[in-house]
């Protein structure tokens, strides 16, 4: 079973700052990490891999940078990886950043399933695995919980709902996107560490996959991003004090003075 894992690297939440004059993340100095849902789907494939042998290759798009998320995926245990980095891709957003990726999925041949993570902590909009679907006309199931079995050409799988789970079965080959409940990710082994320290990772750029360059980077971004900023938090609080039965009536005539109720 061959096994393609889709990561991003983001920043580090716990440190975002944001350029007040350009309005721009600033990356300098900022910590980067591996998406936290793509964890999961690096663990499934994996597993994946270990129930039903195979190979495991993950792939990212990004800065020369990037790679660095790709040897913690080694080091965990994939088998390969693959860097899309090219100043084509700059200025991407979802619809480019999957036709991308979806070019270089197609150079690998045959695939058996395509693994996402459900989102990306940085933009959250879920769109990357649909989309990949879609430029592949491939199968596809979101927010995967649970993968039962693979047998005769199709993945049996659960997929997570409001109100439970639905039972699918997907033809291959096909891509998911998977939610935190399908596994725990498993740490990285010394062994792993010192084979993603050795790994020759190959660079990929947009010629050598192909890829249109009207539909690549800011050319093939319908969408663009105008302004990031930090929203303000305009607070102000009242301490209202004296006898307790004297708050009370208090705190009921301001709620009832602001409408709330």
């Amino acid at each position: 079973m061959n096994i393609v894992v889709c990561i991003k690297q983001v920043p580090d939440v716990s440190d975002v700052r944001i350029n007040p004059e350009t309005h721009t993340l600033i990356r300098e100095g900022v910590p980067s990490i591996i998406n936290p849902f793509d964890m999961y789907a690096i663990e499934e494939g994996i597993r994946l891999r270990e129930r039903f042998g195979g190979k495991v290759t993950v792939l990212t798009m990004g800065p020369p940078q990037a790679e660095a998320a790709l040897r913690d995926a080694v080091s965990m245990g994939a088998d390969d990886a693959v860097l899309l980095s090219d100043r084509a891709f700059a200025g991407s957003d979802t619809l480019a950043t999957s036709y991308t990726l979806s070019m270089a999925i197609r150079k690998f041949g045959s695939l058996d399933v395509v693994i996402c993570g459900k989102q990306a902590i940085d933009g959250d909009t879920a769109q990357v695995g649909p989309e990949i679907a879609e430029n592949l006309q491939w199968g596809f199931a979101a927010y995967v919980r649970k993968i039962e079995d693979i047998a005769d050409g199709s993945i049996r799988l659960e997929r997570l709902m409001d109100d439970g789970y639905d039972i699918l079965n997907v033809r291959l080959p096909a891509v998911i996107t998977v939610v935190k409940e399908i596994n725990r990710p498993r740490l990285p082994s010394l062994k792993g560490k010192m084979q993603a320290k050795k790994m020759a990772i190959p660079v990929w750029t947009a010629e050598q996959i192909g890829a249109d360059p009207e539909r690549v980077g800011l050319k093939g971004s319908p969408t663009k991003v105008w302004k990031i900023f930090t929203p303000e938090f305009k607070r102000k609080g009242e301490r209202i004090e004296g006898e307790p039965r004297a708050q009370v009536d208090r705190l009921i005539s301001e709620i009832r003075r602001l409408g709330i109720v």
